[in-house]
């Protein structure tokens, strides 16, 4: 599911609300070990384009 989730937002990166969007049920679909591990791919390819949405959800 982790690499699933990195597609799907890789793909929405484009657009500020369908990021947050995806991020939020991202978050909500991983289990408990892929999550700090998710959060830190976000991190690190994410939050110089969509800090915002990064703050907001995580």
């Amino acid at each position: 599911m982790f690499e699933y989730e990195k597609v799907i937002l890789q793909k929405v990166s484009f657009n500020n609300e369908l990021f947050k969007k995806e991020l939020i049920k991202s978050i909500s679909y991983l289990h408990r070990e892929e999550l700090c591990k998710f959060k830190s791919w976000v991190i690190d390819n994410f939050y110089h384009t969509h800090f915002e949405e990064i703050k907001e959800v995580l």
